[in-house]
């Protein structure tokens, strides 16, 4: 079977983007990676309305990328922050690799919103790919795909 036989159904691009790729959603999670914990925040900071944030929260949440946390303020009734999980900072990379992308091809001539750097060193970060036996910076011509067990011939 070929790439081009098999089905897309179990493909793991698809799932992920079934959970981060609405619109606005890359970009909660990018204020969650940089601090943003509080609905008021993030719908401030993002610029969207309160029902696509709401929305939006309650999906992460339910995929197990976003927790809630109850906090109180003083007078106020009790509400939830929005907490990153294990599965949630798993996507950092990703992020980083969309932000990389970013700077190189859509970047503005002030430069980029956000500085990020290695702190011990003070060097720019930037994603990279490599094979687990640590191999850096390959390229796409130093792989080659080959169809896993998951794969599934198309319908």
């Amino acid at each position: 079977m070929e790439w081009l036989e098999a089905s897309t159904e179990n493909c793991p691009v698809q799932r992920a983007l079934d959970v981060v790729g609405e619109r606005w959603t890359l970009l909660i999670l990018h204020d969650a990676v940089n601090g943003v914990r509080r609905f008021g925040d993030f719908r401030r900071h993002i610029g969207m309305s309160e029902a696509i944030l709401s929305d939006r929260l309650r999906k992460l949440v339910t995929a197990g990328i976003l927790d809630t946390v109850p906090y109180r303020e003083p007078g106020s009734r009790s509400r939830n922050e929005y907490h990153l999980t294990r599965k949630g900072w798993d996507l950092w990379p990703t992020l980083m690799a969309l932000s990389q992308w970013g700077e190189t091809y859509t970047l503005g001539p002030e430069g980029p919103v956000l500085d990020i750097r290695h702190t011990d060193c003070d060097a720019p970060v930037r994603v990279v790919v490599e094979c687990s036996a640590h191999h850096s910076t390959l390229n796409p011509g130093d792989v080659t795909a080959r169809l896993g067990p998951g794969a599934r011939p198309r319908r």
